[in-house]
């Protein structure tokens, strides 16, 4: 239920102002959760700093994009479940309109009788930005001799099985190596939590029936959702965490796009402001393109809608027993594992990546002053996203 002390405020302002955070968040989870800090904390004081970074640090152990999941949580709490609702659309669909337009990109080009090598250099800026992420994520992990073995060897594991099963094995090893590896007593100390089990219901009849349907038929808009619904419920943070996961699946599998489409709207969403998980639009629309423009958006929306339904959902779920779930340590122990296990699946899909890529010298330069740029914080994303675009023109 939300907040006693929220239930005078207007839900068209506080929609304004997650309007203002979605077109405002570029660079991922952790430059979102700033955005947020400024915007609904420091203007707004829709909640304290302290309740801020305890929804973050809720949203980073359930699976699903940790900044979505954060600001629903936000609009659970002003104004209830409807409200987290209207705060999601608010926040995920401006970019996820950009993206399924931009899924038409390489039609757009062949019509105009343009070289898709225009899009070269996209690839090589995005697997920059993978390679940044990496490394990011590999700082804040590798913290003992647990962590780097968990990272090493879910990078090899994963670097010789591509198939998607992988996935979600190895992070559940990782939770429960994390879990067995700690010296913390009463893990699983029992809370009276009393939560409301028909979100939780409806999030594993969704994941099982999809699963079973696809089985049963083949059709293929069914296929898109049930992948990216798997997507939604499988990974752990932000969406460069996803990219392993979805590269595998959607290229090296199903073959629904090349690896170069895949690093192109990979790497326009660098660009954009909001949630990285919308890149599932561009993806969805991608694998449709094919059967026309009415299914082409049709599978952009069940990219989208796929991806971020399970979050949603798991919020629903978990936020109204939030207080007593804190007093849960296993919880919180588990992503020691987690975390390490999705640092390697991101180092190996950068160096995937960049076999996919190739190493000529112009690619390899272009990454290297993709990474160059963002660790310098000297020139935002979306101006080098820009820069990479004129340069495939130009040259």
């Amino acid at each position: 239920m939300p907040d006693n002390t929220m239930s005078n405020i207007k839900w068209s302002v506080f929609l304004e102002d997650v309007l203002v955070c979605s077109l405002s968040a570029y660079g991922g989870p952790e430059a979102h959760v700033g955005i947020f800090l400024d915007q609904l904390v420091a203007k707004k004081k829709y909640l304290e700093e302290e309740e801020l970074i305890e929804l973050v640090g809720l949203c980073s152990i359930l699976p699903g994009p940790t900044s979505t999941q954060t600001i629903v949580a936000t609009g659970y709490k002003v104004g209830g479940p409807l409200l987290a609702f209207y705060t999601m659309l608010v926040w995920a669909l401006p970019v996820l309109i950009i993206m399924t337009v931009l899924s038409f990109l390489y039609q757009f080009l062949d019509a105009k009788s343009l070289s898709p090598k225009v899009l070269r250099y996209i690839g090589p800026m995005a697997v920059g930005f993978i390679v940044l992420a990496a490394y990011r994520i590999g700082r804040k992990v590798l913290i003992d001799k647990v962590t780097v073995s968990l990272f090493a060897l879910s990078a090899i594991i994963t670097y010789l099985i591509r198939d998607p099963w992988i996935f979600p094995v190895v992070l559940v090893l990782g939770g429960a190596v994390g879990i067995i590896s700690s010296k913390e007593k009463n893990l699983w100390n029992r809370v009276n939590l009393q939560p409301p089990w028909i979100y939780l219901g409806t999030f594993i009849a969704i994941a099982i029936g999809t699963i079973i349907l696809t089985m049963l038929w083949d059709i293929k808009i069914l296929k898109i959702f049930e992948s990216f619904y798997r997507y939604g419920y499988l990974v752990f943070g932000g969406g460069q965490v996803v990219v392993p996961v979805m590269y595998s699946e959607l290229v090296e599998i199903n073959q629904y796009m090349t690896s170069q489409e895949f690093l192109t709207g990979y790497g326009l969403v660098q660009g954009l402001p909001g949630p990285m998980f919308s890149f599932s639009a561009y993806a969805g629309g991608m694998a449709m393109r094919d059967n026309g423009t009415f299914w082409q958006v049709l599978a952009a929306a069940a990219g989208g809608i796929g991806i971020f339904l399970p979050g949603l959902l798991l919020i629903y779920f978990v936020y109204p027993v939030w207080e007593n779930m804190k007093k849960i340590r296993g919880i919180k122990v588990s992503l020691k594992g987690i975390n390490a296990v999705a640092g390697g699946l991101i180092t190996v899909s950068a160096i995937i990546l960049m076999n996919k890529n190739g190493y000529e010298l112009d690619y390899v330069a272009v990454t290297i002053l993709t990474i160059i740029l963002l660790y310098l914080k000297k020139i935002p994303a979306p101006l080098i996203v820009i820069g990479v675009l004129l340069l495939g023109f130009v040259i």
